[in-house]
């Protein structure tokens, strides 16, 4: 399990994606002129629930709240999807998740800009054969729509899980829309 280096280098990105230099990690958490990309994971069970996992309290970035079921960094010269399969197999040790890409977005706050590669998958074992990381995460399990939007707002959810919910649910009304216009 790879452990988090705050002198690791990140590849520095344009909008498109298009790696333009490097920085150190450190650097690039404190400076959102210096995008750096990053995978999500949204885990669903069958009943349609989203995975979140609890942030140790350890965590520098929203510790103690709930996020999305995985999120990392990408690696110098590793792809999205080899990076979204690494993320999901440290924290949760999942390793045979069909990921499915849904859509890319730019987070920006006052720290840090994320270009942002979304994937998702459908979990269908018990979440008991889940096996988290206990260094980075308190807790895990699975919510329902109705839950999330109950807790939107109230410093439940990180910042980073609330701003993907809102992606979610736009990706999901856009496509429900697609195929309604294309019947």
């Amino acid at each position: 399990m790879r452990r988090m280096d705050i002198n690791e280098p990140l590849e520095i990105v344009n909008e498109r994606g298009e790696v333009i230099g490097l920085a150190l990690r450190s650097e690039i958490h404190s400076n959102p002129s210096l995008m750096h990309r990053v995978v999500h994971v949204l885990i669903f069970n069958k009943a349609g629930e989203l995975l979140l996992q609890k942030r140790s309290l350890n965590k520098d970035v929203a510790p103690g709240r709930w996020d999305t079921s995985v999120g990392g960094h990408v690696g110098v010269a590793e792809d999205l999807l080899s990076a979204a399969r690494r993320e999901t197999e440290e924290e949760l040790g999942l390793t045979d998740c069909d990921l499915q890409y849904l859509y890319s977005y730019i987070h920006c706050n006052s720290s840090e800009t994320e270009l942002v590669a979304s994937y998702r998958c459908i979990y269908e074992d018990p979440i008991g054969g889940i096996f988290f990381n206990r260094r980075e995460i308190d807790e895990i399990r699975f919510w329902s729509f109705h839950e999330i939007n109950l807790a939107v707002g109230k410093q439940i959810l990180s910042p980073h899980c609330e701003i993907e919910y809102v992606n979610y649910v736009r990706f999901l009304d856009t496509y429900r829309c697609e195929r309604r216009n294309s019947s």
